[in-house]
């Protein structure tokens, strides 16, 4: 299947440019960002889920055995392998019980995934964290790596606020300055967030 990266292009990297030179800068040196995204809500939604508290290179390996042990990641698939065989991919019990749990609300009814996409993203919210084990920041990554909201940025995100406090020279970042960046970036906090994730990403220089 052809990949699928977060759509954006000038019109987002000029605005902020011209609202935040810094992170304009940024922007400029950094170039394009390809971060792939997830179509399918559901596939999404355990995608978050298996990316709790992990890094992006744990979560490669342990997605790529979920992948290659399930095939197409359904409520069907995760409920057929069972607590046991998500275990067998990598994933906590913990984590494993709160996959079920989604598929069995999708399954049953108790969530129509499908019917996300009209909604807005505090509706989208408010109606994934109602499910076990998934909070802001899980329905956060859901709005950014499936759906492709322009306007996300997670404060739960180590990465988003490292990368904040280094390209702003903070040694720490209270809730208000977050907010204060935010609507800086509004109405294209994500994009701001890709590129704020790349600078955390980066090793400092010497």
């Amino acid at each position: 299947m052809e990949k699928k990266y977060f759509a954006y292009g000038k019109t987002e990297t000029d605005y902020l440019t011209e609202r935040d030179p810094v992170l304009g800068a940024a922007i400029a040196r950094i170039g394009h960002i390809d971060r792939e995204v997830i179509p399918n809500l559901f596939t999404a939604l355990v995608n978050s889920i298996a990316g709790q508290q992990i890094s992006g290179k744990a979560l490669a390996t342990v997605w790529a055995r979920l992948c290659d042990r399930l095939g197409e990641i359904t409520p069907e698939t995760i409920l057929a392998a069972g607590e046991d065989g998500l275990r067998a991919c990598g994933m906590s019990g913990r984590k494993a019980g709160y996959m079920l749990a989604a598929a069995h609300a999708v399954q049953d009814g108790t969530i129509n995934i499908h019917s996300l996409v009209d909604k807005s993203d505090d509706e989208i919210i408010k109606t994934l964290t109602a499910l076990p084990g998934v909070g802001r920041w899980t329905a956060e990554m859901l709005l950014i790596f499936s759906l492709e909201r322009p306007d996300v940025l997670a404060f739960d995100d180590f990465g988003i606020r490292k990368g904040l406090c280094r390209l702003y020279g903070l040694e720490e970042l209270t809730r208000v300055q977050f907010e204060e960046y935010r609507a800086r970036y509004a109405p294209y906090a994500t994009v701001a967030g890709l590129y704020l994730w790349e600078v955390a990403a980066q090793k400092k220089d010497g």
